[in-house]
C-alpha cells in the first residue's frame, strides 16, 4: 500500500511540475508498480486493452472523419450564424448542445461529435480552442447526469437500488439532478474559462506557418477569371480522343486544368468524385468535365468549333488535385527555357499553370514563356507528386503544400460520414440493438476510411493522438493497485465513519468529495462500483433513504474534472487544447467544489433524507 500511495503521490507532483510529459510519468509509474510485484504483467497491461482506451482509438479517427468531410465546419458555421459573434451565446450554444448530445451518448462518443467542431470555430475565428475544449470535455460528462444511460455509474447505483430492494429511478428520473448540473457548470465554467483558458498561447503546431493556403493561391492568380467548364456530351466531337490529338493548347491557347468523372447514385445522397491531371495520353470519356484555362477569345473559337456550352461549377475542388508555388534558383537547369521544352511535366507529371514575375502574374499562353531566375512558378498535379517534388538546385518549394492537401476538405463525402456517425449513435442509445458501444465505434471509425471519409490508413493514423491514448491506457491500472492493496477501501470507510455520526448531511457531503477525490485517480466507472455499497450501507445503518447518497455517488464519479486522466474526454483534449495538469486544476477544481456544495443541499430537496 505504502508503495502505490508514493507512486501515486509522485505521479500527480510530476504532472503538476510538467517538466517531463504526462505519458512518460504515466508509463514508469505503472513500470514502478511492475518491478515492485504490486501489480502483475496482465494486470499492468490491462489498460491497454481497454475497451475505453479501444474505443478512444475508434473517436479520434471518427473526428478527424468528422472534420475531413467539412461536417465540423458547417456545423460551427451554423453555431456561429446563430450566436451572431456574441462569445458569451455561442459559449453558452455550444455547452447546451453538447450536454443534449452527453444526455444519450457515451461522453467520450459525444467529445467525438463537438471536438471537430470546436477546432473548425477556432481556425475560423482566428482564436485558439482552448477557452472552449476543456468546458466541452466537463459538458460531454455533465450531461451524461441527464438519463440513466448518460453514465456508466448512473447504471451502477441503479442496480445498487434494485438488487437492495429499492425502486430504481426511470430513464429520466436523473434529469432535474441533469439540469441543476448542467445550469451549475455554465454558469461556473463562463467566467473560468476566460480567465484561465482564453489567453493561452497556442501550441507549435498552430503557430507554425504553413505558407499560402489554396484558395489564396486561387485568388492570387485570378485562377477563376480564366476558368471555363465543360461537360463531354455523347455526341460531342472531342469524345475518345486524347489531350494530344486535341491539341487545345496549339489550336486555341487553352490548357485542361483538370478531367472530373462525377457519379451519382440514384439517391443522390452519396455521390463519388474522381479527379486526374490531363496527360498527353488522357482521353475524354462521355460524362467528363473538363476544367479549362486560357483567354476570352481562346475560349469563344473553343466553344464555336466544338459546340460545346459552358456548365457552371461550384469553382476548383483539391480533392486529388493539389497546386504549389516553387522559385526558380540561380544556376537552375530550367532558367533560360520555354515551359513546352522544360520536360517538367514529362518527369514530374505536373503542370505549370501560373507565373509570378516581379509582381506579374502571366496565365495565358503559358507553354511559350521562357523561364527566368526568380520567377515563382505555380504548379499542378496529383497530391502524390505534388508531395514529391523537394527543393534543390533548380527551385524552392515555398510554404508546406503537405500541410495543405491535410486541410482538403471531401464535402461530398459529408452525407456518407453523417449516415455512419447516425448509424454509430443510434446503435449506442437503443438497448435493443445488440451491438456493444465498442463495437459500434469501431465500426464505424473502420467505415470511415473504408468509404473514403478519410483519404487513407495512413491519414486515419495521424489522426490519433497516441500520447493520450497511452496516458490514459497506463493510468488505469492505477485503479487496481490501489483497490488490490486495500488503499481506496480504507480512504472510503474511514471517511464514511468520521462523518457518519455528525448527521446526514454532512455524511452526504463525506461521500460526494470522497467519491469525486477517488475518481481523480481511478475511473469513475470503479470508484462508483467501490463507493455504491458503502452508500448504500451508510444510509441504511444512519436510517435515511438511500437515494440522496447514491446519486451523491453517481455525482462524485462523473463530475470529475480537477484532473486530465479521470475521465476519457478529459484526456482527449488534453493535447488540442495545449493543456497541463495545472489548467484541470485551475478551471475543474472550482466547479467540482461547488457543484459538491450545490448537491449536498440540492439532492436531499429532491429525495429527501
Amino acid at each position: 500500500m505504502i508503495i502505490t500511495l508514493a507512486v501515486l503521490v509522485l505521479s500527480v507532483m510530476m504532472f503538476i511540475t510538467g517538466r517531463i510529459r504526462a505519458d512518460v510519468v504515466a508509463l514508469c509509474a505503472l513500470t514502478i508498480l511492475l518491478l515492485a510485484g504490486v501489480l502483475t504483467p496482465e494486470e499492468a497491461l490491462s489498460g491497454f486493452s481497454s475497451s475505453v482506451v479501444i474505443m478512444m482509438v475508434g473517436l479520434f479517427v471518427i473526428s478527424g472523419a468528422i472534420f475531413q468531410t467539412g461536417i465540423a465546419k458547417e456545423a460551427s458555421n451554423r453555431i456561429m450564424r446563430f450566436s451572431k459573434g456574441r462569445d458569451t451565446l455561442m459559449f453558452v450554444l455550444v455547452m447546451a448542445t453538447t450536454s443534449f448530445i452527453g444526455a444519450f451518448v457515451s461522453n467520450t462518443g459525444t467529445l467525438a461529435i463537438m471536438m471537430p467542431i470546436i477546432v473548425s470555430m477556432g481556425s475560423q475565428t482566428g482564436k485558439s480552442p482552448s477557452r472552449m475544449l476543456m468546458p466541452v470535455a466537463f459538458a460531454s460528462s455533465m450531461g451524461g447526469m441527464l438519463t440513466l444511460i448518460g453514465t456508466p455509474p448512473n447504471l451502477i447505483i441503479n442496480d445498487t437500488l434494485s438488487s437492495a430492494g429499492y425502486k430504481p429511478l426511470p430513464f429520466f428520473g436523473f434529469f432535474p439532478v441533469g439540469i441543476m448540473v448542467v445550469f451549475v457548470g455554465i454558469i461556473v465554467l463562463l467566467p473560468l474559462s476566460h480567465v484561465f483558458l482564453e489567453k493561452r498561447k497556442r501550441g507549435k503546431e498552430d503557430m507554425k506557418g504553413g505558407g499560402k493556403s489554396l484558395e489564396q493561391l486561387v485568388d492570387e492568380y485570378h485562377i477563376q477569371t480564366h476558368l471555363r467548364t465543360y461537360r463531354i456530351s455523347g455526341n460531342s466531337q472531342i469524345k475518345g480522343k486524347s489531350v494530344a490529338e486535341l491539341d487545345l493548347r496549339g489550336r486555341y491557347g487553352l490548357s485542361i486544368l483538370e478531367i472530373r468523372k462525377e457519379e451519382k447514385h440514384k439517391n443522390r445522397i452519396i455521390r463519388k468524385i474522381k479527379q486526374r491531371v490531363a496527360s498527353a495520353s488522357s482521353r475524354l470519356e462521355e460524362g467528363d468535365i473538363i476544367y479549362l484555362t486560357g483567354n476570352k477569345e481562346g475560349f469563344k473559337r473553343f466553344e464555336s468549333d466544338i459546340k460545346l456550352r459552358e456548365i457552371q461549377t461550384s469553382g476548383i475542388d483539391f480533392y486529388d488535385i493539389g497546386m504549389a508555388e516553387i522559385v526558380v534558383m540561380p544556376g537552375s537547369k530550367i532558367a533560360g527555357s520555354r515551359i513546352k521544352h522544360s520536360g517538367i511535366r514529362d518527369r514530374l507529371n505536373i503542370n505549370i499553370i501560373g507565373i509570378r514575375r516581379h509582381g506579374d502574374y502571366i496565365m495565358d499562353n503559358i507553354a511559350e514563356e521562357t523561364m527566368r531566375t526568380g520567377d515563382v512558378l505555380l504548379v499542378q498535379g496529383s497530391w502524390r507528386n505534388i508531395s514529391k517534388l523537394e527543393s534543390g538546385g533548380d527551385w524552392v518549394v515555398l510554404g508546406q503544400p503537405e500541410e495543405q492537401r491535410e486541410k482538403v476538405i471531401f464535402d461530398y463525402k459529408a452525407p456518407v460520414a453523417l449516415i455512419i456517425m447516425t448509424g454509430m449513435i443510434v446503435s449506442m442509445v437503443f438497448d435493443f440493438i445488440p451491438i456493444q458501444p465498442v463495437t459500434a465505434i469501431m465500426g464505424a471509425a473502420l467505415l470511415m476510411v473504408l468509404t473514403g471519409c478519410l483519404r487513407s490508413v495512413e491519414e486515419a493514423y495521424k489522426t490519433i493522438n497516441w500520447e493520450s491514448i497511452v496516458l490514459i491506457a497506463a493510468m488505469m491500472p492505477m485503479s487496481t493497485a490501489l483497490d488490490k492493496t486495500g488503499a481506496s477501501a480504507i480512504m472510503a470507510h474511514s471517511l464514511v465513519k468520521m462523518l457518519g455520526s455528525i448527521g446526514p448531511t454532512a455524511l452526504l457531503a463525506g461521500i460526494y468529495f470522497t467519491t469525486s477525490f477517488m475518481t481523480m485517480f481511478i475511473s469513475n466507472t470503479a470508484t462508483a462500483v467501490l463507493m455504491a455499497p458503502i452508500a448504500l450501507t451508510a444510509a441504511m445503518e444512519t436510517g435515511v433513504s438511500p437515494y440522496a447518497f447514491l446519486l451523491a455517488v453517481t455525482l462524485g464519479a462523473s463530475m470529475c474534472f480537477a484532473s486530465p486522466f479521470s475521465t476519457p474526454p478529459n484526456v482527449l483534449v488534453m493535447k488540442a487544447g495545449g493543456y497541463e495538469f495545472m489548467d484541470y486544476i485551475k478551471a475543474g477544481l472550482p466547479l467540482q467544489i461547488l457543484l459538491g456544495i450545490v448537491m449536498t443541499f440540492f439532492l436531499p430537496l429532491l429525495f429527501p433524507f
